[in-house]
């Protein structure tokens, strides 16, 4: 059961970027970027080490480095339920 979004950042998952830097595989001494998002739990990051696990086993372009961030976009205690809403001009 796939769940969405909001449930996850609510169970603790944050929005998780990596800068992926990786030799091209004719051209050694070239370097690329490749740039991966996913919602993810920290300080453990299983999907982004998943991902880099993939890469290594899947891919010929030898990484170089990885670069990441992690931002929790919201917790628990922000969240609010709201019943009605109204506009002031």
């Amino acid at each position: 059961m796939e769940i969405n979004e909001t449930e996850m950042m609510l169970k603790g998952y944050g929005l998780t970027t990596a800068e992926i830097f990786y030799r091209i595989p004719d051209y050694q001494h070239v370097l690329n970027s490749f740039i991966w998002q996913d919602y993810d739990l920290a300080p453990d990051h299983p999907k982004l080490f998943r991902f880099i696990e993939f890469w290594q086993d899947e891919i010929e372009g030898p990484l170089h480095s990885v670069k990441f961030t992690h931002r929790k976009l919201l917790s628990s205690g922000e969240w609010r339920n709201v019943v009605g809403e109204f506009t002031y001009h």
